[in-house]
């Protein structure tokens, strides 16, 4: 059975929950919430304590005062695992997730036991410069114009998945760019075109499991292949004929390979 829980916080953040053992942390992308993870939780709650969350500012978390700051999003992670009373944990990300991951990482290697990084980029400030545009142009500028998240749903979605007659994976994604909490998400943009994580890849000893969708358009196979190349002993698996959401996207496939992971670790 899932459990959805408030860790105590200032802002409090949101999770879902089910199984138990060693800890596995859920990090959705820019544009998700700890639903994104609804076809993973269970799966893995058959040997693993599986938790998802919602970033501040996303899904059922607060909202908060002032500009995004990273830091404070590890400070979150960190009281998350201790609410579980673990020490350490299984931590896997997407895009977005993946980036909270590294500096996670890099601030508290110890309470890191693996990493899962899915369709993770080096920070959104080193995008080329095309991508820079066509990000802005798809989210943020359409935002600061009058529109709702509901209002470019449709289109962001088609842009991140690899293909378009999967209508399930499409529907889900588009609920949940619909569900942004607006003014939290241009502030999670302007963080992200802020930051770079590129450095912490090189420093990274734990076991680390880098996926990628064959089709991602937005951190596509070479990246990943550089990123492989960074962390000393990572491995890289590249899921066919899918985009950005690869967990949403093949769902069956993705589980697989991060169990195989997990239970194979050395």
């Amino acid at each position: 059975m899932i459990t959805h829980n408030f860790i105590s916080s200032n802002p409090k953040i949101s999770v879902k929950f089910c199984g138990q053992g060693d800890l596995i942390l859920f990090l959705h992308g820019i544009g998700g919430n700890k639903n994104n993870w609804n076809d993973n939780l269970q799966y893995f709650s058959k040997d693993f304590l599986s938790v998802a969350w919602d970033t501040r500012g996303y899904g059922e978390s607060d909202d908060y005062d002032g500009p995004l700051k990273f830091e404070d999003v590890v400070e979150d992670l960190k009281k998350v695992i201790t609410h579980f009373k673990k020490t350490s944990a299984h931590i896997v990300g997407l895009s977005m997730g993946g980036q909270i991951a590294c500096l996670f990482y890099q601030k508290y290697p110890s309470f890191v036991k693996s990493l899962v990084l899915c369709d993770t980029h080096f920070g959104l400030s080193k995008l080329d410069k095309n991508q820079v545009n066509a990000f802005i142009e798809s989210r943020k500028k359409p935002l600061l114009n009058g529109f709702e998240p509901k209002d470019i749903a449709l289109n962001v979605s088609k842009s991140l998945i690899g293909d378009t007659t999967n209508k399930v994976a499409l529907e889900k994604l588009v609920e949940s760019i619909s569900i942004l909490h607006k003014e939290s998400y241009l502030k999670t943009i302007d963080a992200s075109f802020m930051c770079s994580h590129e450095e912490v890849f090189k420093l990274i000893e734990k076991p680390t499991l880098i996926i990628v969708g064959e089709k991602d358009s937005l951190t596509p196979v070479s990246m990943s292949k550089n990123i492989n190349k960074l962390i000393r002993n990572s491995k890289l698996k590249i899921i066919k004929k899918v985009g950005h959401l690869t967990n949403i996207e093949n769902p069956e496939e993705f589980n697989k390979i991060v169990f195989n992971f997990l239970k194979n670790m050395t």
